[in-house]
Parts: structure tokens; sequence; C-alpha cells
């Protein structure tokens, strides 16, 4: 199935692909710089999905971030914090600083449950304190064609985290990821980047970090493309982040880099683009103080 290559008149080409990511990569050493590490830093969903996570685990991580201006007073602050639904009202009583409060819901990793768990799930999250909800994409359906249901559950989703966020007078963004890993096919990334858009994604993201094959270079580059081009179709901005493998400041100024030369420089800011990320704070902060930091 190609039905929304053929509405949005999009193809991978992954020829064009392939020398754009190569000259992406020839010039990362050029575009290192404080000013580009601060801004990735800024736009930081920092990352704790642990199968032993726990309330005092995850309140220390929310003190680090709180904190970290004592430390690091020209540094912004990471865009948000990213934990299990559970921890919501966790990151929301220890919080004291300007961040949000990002959860992955809808029986994340792996999105296999009843529809009516997952927007349960949601709903409490949200009513817990979530700013931002990162959902999987139904594989279970779209992987079968069956693209109508996959959407459907995104919508349903989208209405009921509206519902209760605006029961407490505020908005509520919303990410689905797309498991590129799993998808594998640059056609069928596509096809998931637009179902996901015109189903109500604010954004659009690469993995969960939960599979073998996470965030890549190509796969970034294609969503990047079905984001300019749905941009295109309707005039409405959806934000990108990948994640899963991103380990170094280096991977860090490659995403920076594609999404600069695929979306421009009005993407580059973290109402549209963030960084899933548990490793890569450590490593762009140590970039640029140039010693070896380990706050986080």
């Amino acid at each position: 199935m190609a039905e929304y290559l053929t509405k949005y008149g999009y193809a991978p080409d992954q020829e064009a692909m392939g020398r754009a990511l190569e000259l992406i990569a020839a010039n990362l050493e050029n575009l290192a710089s404080e000013n580009v590490y601060k801004e990735c830093f800024s736009m930081m969903d920092l990352t704790t999905l642990k199968t032993d996570d726990t309330p005092a685990s995850v309140t220390k991580l929310v003190n680090k971030v709180n904190a970290f201006r004592q430390s690091y007073p020209e540094w912004p602050l990471p865009a948000s914090v990213c934990v299990y639904p559970n921890f919501a009202s966790t990151v929301k009583e220890a919080r004291a600083c300007d961040f949000n409060i990002t959860v992955v819901s809808a029986c994340f990793p792996s999105s296999q449950s009843f529809l009516e768990v997952k927007l349960k799930e949601c709903e409490l999250a949200v009513e817990q304190g979530a700013d931002e909800v990162d959902i999987v994409l139904a594989l279970n359906a779209f992987l079968a064609g069956d693209y109508e249901t996959a959407a459907e559950e995104i919508r349903q989703v989208r209405a009921c985290i509206d519902k209760v966020a605006a029961k407490q007078g505020r908005q509520v963004h919303l990410k689905v990821i797309l498991e590129t890993g799993l998808l594998r096919k640059p056609e069928l990334i596509a096809e998931a980047s637009f179902l996901a858009m015109e189903a109500g994604a604010d954004f659009i993201k690469t993995s969960t970090g939960k599979v073998d094959v996470n965030a890549t270079p190509a796969a970034a580059y294609v969503m990047c493309e079905c984001i300019a081009k749905y941009h295109e179709f309707t005039g409405k901005k959806i934000g990108f982040k990948p994640a899963g493998g991103i380990s170094s400041a280096a991977d860090a100024l490659c995403y920076y880099s594609i999404v600069s030369t695929v979306l421009g420089k009005e993407w580059l800011n973290k109402s549209l683009f963030r960084f899933g990320v548990s490793r890569v704070a450590n490593s762009i902060l140590s970039a640029v103080e140039q010693k070896t930091v380990t706050y986080f």
C-alpha cells in the first residue's frame, strides 16, 4: 500500500538521500560549536525508562535538573524529563524549574494491548501532570495493512488527552513513535509518518530505544522530508524527535544537521525538535567544557 505517498506526491530517493547524508557527515566537524551544542542540549528529553526506576531514582534525576543551573549557569535546561506514566506525579512534585514532563504511554514500548487500556493510561498520565505524551504506532495493525485502525487509535488518544488537558486549562503535546527499525523500508517509514501526522501527532519520533535498530540518519532523513512535504500541503508544522541509540555529542550534531538541512533553521527549537536521550547530556557537556563531565 502506498496511499499516503500517492496523496502527498512523495517517493524516497535513496540515492539522493545517500549523497546528502555523506555531505552532512563530512561537515559535522565544522558544525561543532558551543552555541550548537547548547541548542542541542536545550532540545533534549532527558530520559529514564528503566525497569528498576523508582520514585526515589526519578526524583534524584529531577533534582539534578533543578540544580543544574547552579553548576552550569550559562547553559539552558533540557526541554523535558521523560519517564514512565506512573512517574508523572513524581516529576511534577519534585520539579522546581522550567521544563516539561514527558511520559511514554499507551502500553509503551510494544503498544500491544486493548485500546481501552491505552486510553486510560494516557488519561491518568495527563491527569497527574504530563505535558507531553509519547505513544507507539500500532504496528500490529499498520504492518498488516490496516492503516485505518492504526490511524483511529492515534485519533482516539489525541481526543483523550485533549479532553483531560482542557479540563485543566492547558494543552498537551502528542508524539507518535514509528519504530522505524521494525519498518525498515523507507517507503513504509514515509507511509507511517504521513499517517501519524494526519491522525493528530504534534511530533513524529523514530524509536522506542527498546528494539535492535533504533534511530538512524537514513530514517530521520525520510521522516524530515515527510514533515516538509506535509507542511507544504497543509501549512502545519510537525515536530521531529530522534530517539534510541543516540549516545554521543557527534550523534546529536548529525540529527541537528539533518533537521537544519531538510526542514530549515525554523525547526531548530524545542517546539519542533527534540532528542530522546539518556546518555547524550554528559557527552555534550564534556564536548563544551573540554573535560569529562558526569553530571547526569
